[in-house]
């Protein structure tokens, strides 16, 4: 089951127009205490016909450093069951990075970027949009839609074990604006980086 904004986020349209949707009887919803709730089938029912003609397809895997490989793995292996269940028809590469979604200069991304550019992939599928970039995920999107390649997410709740991630990319932007506004070598800096990494160590 998508929630209402999950699905709306999927079909580029507002919750409101997902709402008119379901009054309409377009489609299928499930309302549980006052929420809405659609169906995975209702999402592939809409789009089969717009996900059709993908032949190539780049599955792109992320995690933040070496400790996290075999995360890595496990994530590629779920795409790739993704991919084979939902686009049979389609063949498939696997392109990976370690390193921070933070990143913009990333071996693997650079890759999916240049293979967008020379037409020989139709879509990009990551597991959750953070995969792709912590920021940004939008501009990505139509980075590769000018290319006529699509974005796929293919999950929509990041799994618990992202947490120690998440926290490193926050020092790593407090580190940055710190750097920016006191300069690195000051007593200022220093405090405002020992103090957000002693809060996030706090349990």
């Amino acid at each position: 089951m998508f929630k209402l904004s999950e699905f709306a986020g999927l079909m580029g349209v507002s919750r409101s127009g997902v709402i008119k949707w379901i009054k309409e009887g377009r489609i299928r919803a499930i309302n549980i205490h006052g929420r809405w709730y659609i169906p995975e089938s209702e999402y592939w029912r809409l789009t089969k016909g717009f996900y059709a003609g993908l032949k190539r397809i780049a599955i792109y895997a992320r995690v933040s450093n070496n400790t996290q490989k075999d995360d890595l793995e496990r994530q590629i292996t779920s795409l790739e069951d993704y991919v084979r269940e939902h686009f049979p028809q389609a063949e498939y590469i696997v392109v990976r990075d370690i390193a921070s979604g933070l990143k913009e200069d990333r071996r693997g991304l650079r890759k999916l970027i240049e293979m967008a550019r020379k037409r020989q992939i139709d879509a990009v599928v990551v597991a959750y949009r953070d995969r792709l970039t912590r920021f940004g995920f939008k501009y990505l999107e139509q980075l590769f839609n000018a290319y006529g390649v699509r974005t796929i997410v293919a999950f929509h709740e990041e799994p618990k074990d992202y947490y120690q991630e998440l926290v490193e990319d926050l020092i790593a932007i407090v580190t940055s604006f710190a750097g920016r506004i006191y300069g690195k070598r000051s007593r200022k800096y220093r405090k405002v980086v020992e103090t957000v990494e002693q809060a996030v160590k706090d349990p």
